[in-house]
């Protein structure tokens, strides 16, 4: 029986040796090959980029001897590649897409394949789609249309030394030209001015060296770790939150530094520390940055978030008349908005955001330039900052939740769900009902609920964002009540 291969929030991911298997990840290769010669699009090529976990080079190849035996040229990422780097690359060369073999922040023995279409942003869910049945065929041995059989080495699953000199492909480092475009982004003359000092914990993944030349060009001084391949991670997670920078923070802390800048396996997410050890969590960042955008750049333009995010942004977007296109959990809803909205900043919790003028797709080096821009140009902490912005603004406080459940509590709440619709929570009236993406809940005075529970295992994450740490923690205890959840 074939196992099942689907297309999660950000790609398919599996447990390598177990479902990432060297037979998988070339019958997945060959449904995208499929897909892009069913476009037309297939000479143009595809890029292939992957990060620094086990047997990377190894998938890789695999990856690119599939495409050129159904003769679409292949981009190869010479090195470990961060996610935002490889999907520029398509822009670069103008290619039909590109894969990026990476499980992210995922623990160390997973690994995935995502595919970023032509447009250089996360494959929207009528593409996935489109490949999973293509997978399907290809797992039945159905016929797929514009799929050759017969490839030119016939084997799966064994990439040799000899099967590898049959992969013909243009090795590039797009690294030079990231470099360059981000570098007209960023306002480094305003950062070499400000003679900072930043630590960055790229966590042994894919971004090891972007912030680091960027910063030093701009004349920072630096303190760098982590910053060594470890298909391990150090034991870890390669998860740039709160939680894991304790070693990021005393680093910053005890070298008196104005910043601390963390990055994720691909390097497609951010960790900030502030100068005094705080976290600077992506709901606080990112309406920072939008201030920011705003007020010292001068932009005008509408903000795309997802139902998760917080509505900060919405009182910033408010004041200056603009638009906030509200999407579903996913950066791939996010990027849409940015292409066809024509936003100016797009952002989730989770910690993904992207800006005008760049690529449709989340960059945790942008991110962590972009915060040392702005320390750079205000000569203030962001936690200083933060106090300007909610003295305007006022402060909202936001959390999430991660409750897990038996499988047949999940079944009796996802039940209990359809019909919640409270009259009123925590003593204010619920005044808006939002389905797109679990259920959310609005009330009077602009505080949500939101209860959305998970697509694979017996979990919910209930997100709360209040106007005080009381009215927080009332929100959390009745909806935990009322739906008899308990942590």
């Amino acid at each position: 029986m074939s196992h099942k291969i689907s297309f999660g929030t950000d790609g398919w991911r599996g447990i390598i040796a177990k479902d990432f298997t060297f037979d998988n990840v070339r019958l997945v290769a060959r449904a995208v090959a499929a897909y892009i010669n069913q476009l037309g699009i297939g000479k143009r090529g595809l890029v292939v980029g992957r990060d620094n976990r086990f047997l990377a080079e190894e998938f890789a190849e695999a990856v690119a001897e599939e495409f050129t035996n159904q003769d679409i040229p292949v981009f190869l990422c010479s090195g470990a590649t961060p996610t935002p780097v490889t999907a520029y690359a398509i822009k670069l060369y103008d290619a039909a897409g590109a894969v990026m073999l990476t499980a992210s922040h995922n623990p160390p023995p997973y690994n995935g394949f995502k595919f970023i279409p032509e447009y250089a942003g996360p494959a929207l869910p009528h593409i996935t789609k489109k490949i999973e049945e293509n997978i399907a065929k290809l797992q039945a041995g159905e016929p797929c249309d514009f799929y050759q059989l017969e490839p030119a080495t016939g084997r799966y699953g064994h990439l040799l030394a000899e099967e590898q000199k049959t992969c013909n492909c243009t090795e590039l480092n797009p690294f030079e030209a990231y470099i360059e475009h981000i570098s007209n982004i960023i306002d480094l003359a305003v950062i070499r001015q400000a003679g900072l000092k930043v630590v960055v914990d790229p966590m042994y993944g894919a971004g090891i060296g972007y912030l680091e030349h960027l910063l030093g060009e701009a004349g920072a001084k630096l303190e760098v770790f982590h910053n060594n391949r470890d298909p391990l991670f150090g034991g870890t997670l390669p998860e740039p939150t709160g939680h894991s920078l304790d070693e990021l923070r005393k680093r910053v802390r005890d070298g008196g530094a104005h910043l601390g800048l963390a990055l994720d396996g691909d390097a497609d997410r951010f960790g900030i520390i502030d100068a005094n050890g705080e976290y600077i969590t992506p709901n606080q960042f990112l309406p920072l940055l939008y201030y920011h955008l705003l007020t010292v750049k001068g932009w005008r333009g509408p903000v795309a978030r997802t139902v998760a995010t917080t509505h900060l942004l919405d009182r910033l977007a408010a004041r200056v008349g603009q638009q906030v296109y509200e999407s579903p959990v996913g950066f791939k809803y996010i990027g849409q908005n940015m292409l066809e909205k024509d936003c100016i900043l797009g952002g989730e919790e989770s910690g993904g955001l992207s800006i005008k003028g760049h690529i449709p797709e989340k960059d945790g080096i942008l991110a962590g330039l972009l915060a040392t821009e702005m320390v750079a140009y205000h000569q203030k902490s962001l936690t200083e900052l933060l106090q300007q912005v909610y003295t305007e603004f006022g402060q909202l406080y936001s959390e999430r939740l991660d409750i897990h459940t038996s499988l047949e509590q999940k079944e009796a709440i996802l039940s209990q769900l359809k019909d919640f619709a409270p009259q009123e929570l925590a003593g204010q009236l619920v005044t808006e009902k939002i389905t797109m993406d679990g259920t959310k809940l609005i009330l009077t005075d602009g505080a949500w609920v939101l209860i959305r529970p998970s697509g694979t295992e017996p979990l919910f994450r209930v997100y709360v964002e209040a106007n005080s740490l009381e009215q927080k923690h009332k929100l959390q205890q009745e909806v935990k009540e009322i739906l008899h959840l308990h942590t």
